[in-house]
């Protein structure tokens, strides 16, 4: 009897579509990167280091192998920037942009794919989610430009800063964390100027947020009780780690000499608010980071592995994750079954689906940081560790371990930014065949937990 072979086509699948677009960005920024016109020297970068800056600026991450402004020319610089925005902002979004512009309609395909790009529920009104999410960006990037811009102005020609307003805008809004200050120095030399910190900071709180919450808040904005369990778990939430990361930080730091004791008052309530802000995510600094305590390093650590909200232009779990695993925990400790934010009970497939994320981001944090503790010599483990997370995280932070990475340890990095933007459920999802439902069960099965 003549067997029949089944040929299964492959099928792209909008996890798939994703991971493919943003490897396809990354690429084209590798080659623009490396050409000679894109570096001072005339030279371009070699294509390691020219492929890891490009999936630093495409997954909005900022860790660099050689100091943005010393390194590439303008030409360099706005390719880099390009690859922020598209990043920051999702390539579907900028393919709706461009498609709306022409008059073309969005077709149901793409709609599927703006929602799990935007990590929205449902489809209904992507279309003007994501008009709203454009029209957004374009007025609050301007504005921390204006700003940024009047403040640079003072220490440099006004074409200069208003360049410097316009990327440092971007950069921070999109949480990217890259600057072209030159000398790896960030913001440090803003680190007591009120404008700067908290425009930047802004900024940085705005892009990691996440638009589902904006959309929601302008929908309701008449009637702010109406608002979701999405947004009210969001807003409380990056409200306490931000207070809480302050208050620790001015706590843990007012007494080092290399960081906050020189600064006036003002001026470490300033410098402690920035860096509870910036591992959310977004990686500029106004404090040297290899100067800080290493019980603020260790927070610094817990806060780019939560990292910012869904649906933003932030890694990390994601603060509702984060949330989620803790309620499941204090209702286990208290004796309830059930796990309630603001009156509402949560499902259970939100639980373990926080629970993946979680365990997955800790096998890849622990599975790097091991293999960077093989390749990298020169680095001692708390620089390591604090360089995975911030990989995962794509928060850009860095204890100075990035410039001296060795060839293994770059591809190592890279590979973890691009996991750690798309997020780890996504990638997996789409490397792996998803089995079909069972039209069967087992029997219930118990045994000892811890």
């Amino acid at each position: 009897m003549a067997s029949i072979v089944r040929i299964k086509r492959f099928v792209l699948t909008p996890p798939k579509i994703l991971v493919l677009g943003f490897a396809a960005i990354i690429l084209a920024g590798s080659f623009l990167l490396s050409l000679p016109i894109a570096t001072h020297d005339g030279q371009g970068m070699s294509w390691l280091n020219a492929f890891f800056t490009s999936t630093s600026a495409t997954c909005v991450t900022g860790l660099v192998v050689a100091d943005t402004g010393d390194t590439f020319t303008l030409f360099g610089e706005l390719v880099i920037l390009s690859l922020i925005q598209i990043g920051g902002l999702g390539f579907m979004t900028f393919s709706t942009f461009i498609a709306l512009l022409i008059g073309r309609r969005i077709s149901y395909r793409e709609r599927l794919l703006l929602q799990e790009a935007l990590n929205n529920p449902s489809t209904q009104g992507i279309v003007r989610m994501t008009k709203m999410i454009l029209l957004f960006t374009i007025i609050t990037e301007f504005i921390g430009a204006v700003l940024l811009s009047s403040r640079f102005a003072m220490d440099m020609p006004l074409k200069k800063a208003i360049y410097f307003g316009i990327f440092h805008s971007v950069s921070n809004f999109n949480n990217a964390g890259f600057d072209v200050m030159g000398d790896y120095r960030s913001l440090t030399a803003y680190k007591e100027d009120p404008l700067v910190s908290l425009t930047v900071c802004t900024l940085i709180i705005l892009g990691g947020i996440g638009f589902v919450v904006f959309s929601d808040l302008l929908e309701n904005r008449k009637h702010l009780k109406y608002i979701t369990l999405h947004t009210k778990i969001v807003l409380s939430t990056t409200a306490i780690l931000i207070a809480g990361g302050t208050l620790l930080i001015f706590l843990l730091e007012m007494h080092n000499s290399k960081t906050l004791q020189p600064l006036s008052p003002t001026g470490k309530v300033l410098a402690s608010f920035y860096q509870a802000v910036t591992p959310r995510t977004a990686g500029s600094n106004t404090l040297n980071i290899p100067d800080l305590t290493h019980p603020t390093l260790l927070l610094i650590i817990l806060l780019m592995f939560i990292g910012a909200s869904p649906g933003s232009t932030g890694g990390g779990i994601k603060t509702t994750t984060f949330v989620t695993l803790f309620g499941a925990a204090w209702s286990q400790i208290k004796g309830k079954e059930d796990v309630v934010f603001f009156r509402q009970r949560i499902i259970s497939s939100m639980i373990y689906k926080a629970l993946t994320v979680i365990l997955s981001a800790l096998i890849l944090v622990i599975t790097v940081t091991m293999l960077l503790s093989i390749t990298e010599h020169e680095g001692n483990f708390l620089k390591i560790m604090f360089e995975a997370v911030s990989a995962f995280g794509t928060v850009g932070l860095s204890m100075g371990l990035t410039p001296d990475l060795s060839p293994f340890g770059k591809i190592i990095i890279a590979l973890t930014m691009f996991v750690g933007r798309l997020g780890p459920l996504t990638v997996a999802i789409a490397l792996t065949k998803r089995n079909e439902v069972e039209s069967y069960r087992y029997p219930k099965g118990k045994y000892l937990i811890g």
